[in-house]
């Protein structure tokens, strides 16, 4: 059986889930890519009692259709349905049968694609739930889909016969770096943390992308082959991602082309007027979307309510846009412009957005995770030039941290210039937040920083080795 690295608290879940001796509503979902089926059918051991999975942009007919060839496989013999009613009605007449004491394991797959305009089928299984699988406590139903936000309305805000019926919600969410290095090491690779930390800013925590790195070749290498050769299996990964999310995806893919233009993100105003989305036009249901399938983060500027900002935090959507929206005729492109200024600015923009994504991690490095702490960006308004402050950290004990962020392929060399910019932060911040706290400023580096006569700008110093645990 194929061992499963990163994901042992899910299959803890599923297992107490499994053992609870009443009937079952779990709703698994989380980016495509991801592993929801893998873990299910590991668990499982494809021994289910029924398993369907629907037709990215099948019509209805193929929808249905796809359904009830999956009742005649598991023995159904019954008339053919016409309808989703009648689909679930010969669903439950098959489980009927299985041994009432053990699980009937009902699993449906990609179950947004059944969805299909006027189909009757969110009604259909509602009905289905209700009416029959509730009442019975073998019942074990998993339903699971990349289309995160339509789960999200559907079955988890359901107002119509699903309301409150779901039992348990498991997101499942890309690996972190401590997660992603199991993996390397479960593949015996013998790569760097830094070249770990370097696939993770190309491909992020997707076992799925990760799976189709060569461990006997080098990172470059790897980046051309799926990337930059003839047949680059992710180049069109690109257009595949968004359309078995979102049924029409083409106003989500503005968005994050405009957020992919700012690194440190926009307003909902600013991403309105870059996209031509109007505010009233589900422009806040599209970023609720986004940021619930881990597209995108929001974030505060400061502790103000109205201060909300959005990110670009995919990993693989950065770096797609950035080198193969438009991409080079250079098969080997990413060999040849090694350390070049394109490739090491793309790296420390990128290496901000890692720290990001682990500030858990952060706060556990500074001793911060027994206190309450709450974080969030700053931009000044009034500052000439503004400066923008990435992570800050605002403690219970008085202690406000402002995080520098600096990647480097080697130990990080503070100098006179950059204790300046810190400096200029650290006075805008004050100046304009009219804070009474003390304040830190904390360095993370990839390698370390030497200390010089300018490191003790900063009191606290981590390294990519923190971003690990």
């Amino acid at each position: 059986m194929d061992k499963i690295i990163g994901r042992e608290a899910e299959l803890n879940l599923i297992a107490k889930y499994h053992d609870s001796n009443r009937p079952e509503f779990i709703a698994l979902y989380g980016r495509r890519r991801v592993g929801k089926t893998f873990i299910v059918r590991i668990f499982f051991k494809d021994k289910f009692d029924f398993f369907t999975t629907g037709i990215l942009e099948g019509t209805y007919e193929e929808e249905l259709k796809c359904f009830c060839d999956s009742l005649k496989e598991y023995g159904y013999k019954g008339n053919v349905p016409n309808n989703w009613l009648d689909a679930f009605s010969a669903l439950a007449s098959l489980t009927a049968k299985a041994k009432r004491k053990k699980r009937c394991v009902i699993f449906l797959d990609e179950i947004s694609c059944f969805d299909t305009p006027n189909s009757g089928f969110i009604r259909a299984l509602g009905h289905f739930w209700n009416q029959y699988a509730s009442r019975q406590d073998n019942v074990f139903l998993v339903i699971c889909g990349s289309a995160t936000s339509w789960i999200t309305k559907n079955v988890l805000n359901n107002k119509g016969g699903l309301h409150n019926r779901k039992t348990h919600e498991i997101h499942l969410h890309p690996f972190n770096l401590a997660k992603t290095e199991r993996y390397f090491v479960s593949r015996k690779a013998k790569w760097s943390r830094l070249s770990i930390l370097q696939a993770y800013m190309v491909l992020g925590g997707i076992p799925y992308y990760l799976n189709m790195l060569d461990m006997d070749e080098s990172l470059p290498s790897n980046i051309d082959r799926l990337f930059f050769s003839e047949d680059a299996p992710m180049r069109n990964e690109y257009r595949r991602l968004y359309r078995s999310v979102f049924k029409s995806p083409e106003r989500y893919i503005d968005i994050i082309k405009a957020l992919a233009t700012n690194k440190s993100g926009m307003t909902r105003t600013e991403i309105s007027d870059a996209t031509h989305i109007d505010s009233g036009s589900g422009l806040s249901e599209m970023l609720s979307d986004l940021v619930a399938c881990d597209f995108i983060r929001s974030y505060r500027n400061g502790l103000k309510k109205n201060g909300e900002f959005y990110q670009l935090m995919d990993f693989y959507t950065l770096f797609y846009l950035q080198f193969c929206a438009n991409p080079s005729t250079d098969r080997n492109y990413w060999k040849n412009t090694l350390n070049s200024p394109i490739q090491n600015t793309w790296y420390g923009l990128s290496y901000e957005r890692v720290c990001l994504a682990h500030i858990h991690e952060i706060l556990q490095a500074l001793h911060l995770d027994t206190i309450h702490t709450e974080y969030y960006s700053f931009r000044s308004k009034v500052t000439s030039p503004k400066v923008q402050i990435d992570l800050i950290i605002d403690r219970s004990d008085d202690f406000i941290d402002l995080v520098e962020i600096k990647y480097s392929r080697t130990k990080y060399e503070m100098t006179k210039e950059e204790r300046e910019k810190i400096e200029r932060r650290v006075s805008s911040f004050i100046s304009e937040t009219k804070t009474k706290k003390g304040i830190q400023t904390v360095l993370i580096t990839t390698l370390g920083c030497e200390l010089n006569l300018h490191s003790d700008v900063c009191q606290r110093f981590l390294s990519l080795d923190d971003l690990f645990a």
